[in-house]
């Protein structure tokens, strides 16, 4: 049995419970582990799309996070949205003392389209957050956007993911689910190897939150215990089921099913 990882997530709030922290939470704690939090923003939201986000103070994310790492403590941290380089630069000073493995999600745009990290930004990501990562977490337009490369094959995928493991990254799970092609390739890429995961495309609207829910499903996995392969495989094969059993909410890009392990694969 695998020991009850715990991990600190540090990522903005979604109303709609498809993604962000709320999706973080439903997914560590489905995987058996323990989930707390540092806020960075509020976001109103549902499967429609984005209409406001209202960022935390720095500040206050910092202390919500020393307050946890003080005390109950971390194996792994989890970054998800961060908004803004004063918030990227607080969180990378956090890193950089806390000494616990970073699994960094670079959350860039919304599935529906609204912009959640700014220009400026991003190029604090690349500098400060690649390099600090145990494991980075790119879809294609957002490795696109960290390494100045198109992605637009699997090929293109590998490239980018060279770049960034040059860029100081632990590892790298480049995600193909934006790269046009009947299947959906993933590669998780370590200075010493590959290893690809693959399978049929799902054709659904219901899609919402998959990059953090993989985030956090890797995250979990590592604090428990588990090899970069082992949990990426295992965190592979939780979104896949997650997505097949998704509860078809919302009139837009609907939740996945974060709680199907309660009841078993479809």
């Amino acid at each position: 049995m695998t020991s009850r990882g715990r991990v600190l997530i540090i990522a903005g709030s979604d109303s709609g419970g498809g993604a962000g922290v709320q999706a973080d939470i439903k997914t560590v704690t489905a995987l058996g582990g323990y989930a707390a939090t540092a806020i960075t923003a509020i976001t109103v939201q549902n499967t429609l799309g984005v209409t406001a986000v209202h960022p935390t103070p720095p500040a206050v994310v910092e202390a919500q996070a020393r307050a946890v790492l003080d005390d109950i403590g971390a194996d792994v941290i989890k970054t998800g949205m961060l908004g803004d380089a004063t918030m990227v630069r607080a969180v990378a000073a956090l890193l950089e003392t806390a000494m616990v493995p970073a699994v960094i999600d670079p959350v860039m745009i919304a599935k529906g389209g609204a912009r959640l990290l700014d220009g400026h930004a991003l190029a604090m990501v690349r500098e400060l957050l690649v390099s600090r990562a145990a494991l980075l977490t790119p879809n294609a337009p957002e490795a696109e956007a960290l390494t100045g490369m198109v992605v637009e094959t699997t090929d293109d995928l590998r490239r980018a993911g060279e770049e960034l493991l040059s860029l100081g990254a632990g590892a790298v799970l480049m995600k193909g689910g934006h790269v046009e092609d009947p299947r959906v390739t993933d590669i998780l890429m370590t200075p010493y190897g590959e290893t690809v995961f693959e399978g049929e495309r799902l054709e659904s609207r219901h899609t919402h939150g998959t990059g953090c829910t993989l985030a956090s499903a890797c995250a979990v996995s590592l604090a428990q215990g588990m090899s970069l392969e082992k949990a990426a495989a295992r965190a592979w094969d939780y979104v896949h089921q997650a997505m097949l059993q998704a509860p078809g909410f919302g009139a837009g890009h609907g939740p996945l099913d974060h709680g199907w392990p309660l009841r078993g694969k479809a």
